[in-house]
């Protein structure tokens, strides 16, 4: 965010100018009004979609202006688009973060920052659970590029540590991670990459804003797949990252030069799925809370991997920094690969399709869905077994969700 910008979330007057708000609107507050000016182009309710490649320059002074930073404005379409910039002031908002930037999906989001930090010779810790497709781009993308990679059990601090070297410069993890939703100390992970002046990043797709800031914990960049709970509504492919100023520009000038920017329409669409974000997510909490419950007294499931559970064991870590537990639900039925697709075939509400966060139900085997090449031999290596499954809870009615799961447990 251009230091010149009002502060995340900030509403505008009625002449558009921004105005003092309260330090801290609410969740709802803001997926609704921040980053929206009060008056906005063509005296619209909603925040218009700028479909433009280029934007025009009244003379040649103007362009001067720019370019020496006294005016703001966009110049072309792979450096910002007011539609973009309305949606990452408000997740900054959400986020409690100075700026944010958004990508063309999650991934673009994170390979980008990769590439902005790291050169030949430096070094990356990272934790076996995180997004596989992280770990791919971390060990067989830049490993040929010099750039050297210690993949250390998640939450397994003593590992973290003894793995950091001179020459690294990056701590990242997940937390909530998919599919086992494993939840990391975040403070503990902050104040580790502070001691060791090493930056610290964490993937919050699972957990979003409304359940977990890692920023408060002293973590320096947030990722998020915007595809899942921000958008909410599967219609729509966008990454995130959230930070400091500093960091983010550093950030941004790599986008400047990979493209990987996000589309008018995508950012649009985000900015109408983030107004009922909050009503969303109180919603999914609840509904994830009460079929993980439900599953834990099944007697054909053998365990249920949702940390609103005392039986998970992060628990107490979750309890202490999220403010819900999330929308995802991953358990593990007595039987085999067979005997979970049984389940799956069985539901009738959840679709069975990838990915998680919107307002549809959906449900998968990571086995088939995720590693279907891996003989089960080897997806056990990397710890997902055959009889897992997960399911991503929309927005239905929870007694509806769970009467669907029970009836579909009676056939296995």
């Amino acid at each position: 965010m251009d230091p010149k910008r009002s502060h995340p979330g900030a509403a505008g007057g009625r002449d558009g100018s921004p105005v003092p708000e309260p330090k801290r609107q609410g969740s709802s507050t803001a997926a609704v009004h921040a980053g929206e000016p009060r008056q906005k182009l063509g005296n619209a309710l909603t925040t218009p979609i700028v479909q433009t490649a280029t934007y025009t320059f009244a003379n040649t002074q103007e362009l001067r202006d720019h370019f020496e930073h006294r005016i703001e404005r966009e110049e072309y379409g792979r450096y910002g688009n007011p539609t973009q910039r309305t949606a990452e002031e408000k997740l900054a908002a959400l986020e409690g973060a100075e700026d944010c930037l958004l990508f063309a999906s999650g991934m673009a989001a994170m390979t980008t920052t990769l590439f902005a930090m790291l050169s030949r010779g430096a070094h990356v810790v990272v934790t076996d659970d995180s997004y596989r497709r992280t770990r791919q781009f971390l060990n067989q993308v830049l490993h040929r590029y010099g750039v050297e990679v210690s993949t250390v059990p998640a939450g397994d601090f003593d590992a973290i540590e003894d793995a950091i070297r001179p020459t690294t410069r990056i701590l990242l993890s997940e937390s909530p991670t998919n599919p086992y939703n494993c939840v990391l100390d975040l403070e503990r992970f902050g104040e580790l990459g502070r001691r060791h002046r090493v930056k610290t990043i964490i993937d919050a797709t699972f957990a979003t804003p409304y359940n977990q800031r890692p920023l408060e914990y002293g973590v320096d960049l947030v990722f998020h797949s915007a595809t899942k709970f921000l958008g909410g509504h599967n219609d729509l492919l966008a990454g995130a990252v959230l930070g400091s100023t500093e960091l983010i520009d550093g950030v941004r000038a790599m986008q400047g030069i990979t493209g990987a920017v996000v589309d008018p329409f995508a950012a649009y669409l985000l900015i109408r799925g983030l107004k009922t974000f909050a009503l969303r997510i109180e919603r999914q909490n609840a509904s994830a809370q009460a079929i993980a419950e439900f599953l834990a007294a099944h007697p054909k499931v053998v365990r249920v991997h949702y940390p609103g559970l005392p039986t998970h064991p992060n628990h107490e870590v979750a309890r202490r920094q999220m403010r819900g537990f999330g929308g995802v639900v991953s358990f593990e039925v007595h039987g085999d690969l067979a005997t979970a697709s049984r389940l799956v075939d069985a539901c009738r509400i959840p679709q069975i399709a990838p990915s998680l966060g919107g307002v549809e139900s959906l449900i998968e085997q990571p086995a088939l869905m995720s590693f279907y090449e891996l003989t089960t031999e080897e997806r056990l290596q990397i710890g997902i077994k055959d009889n897992l499954i997960r399911y991503s809870v929309g927005i239905e009615d929870a007694p509806d969700l769970i009467a669907d799961l029970a009836a579909a447990l009676e056939k296995i």
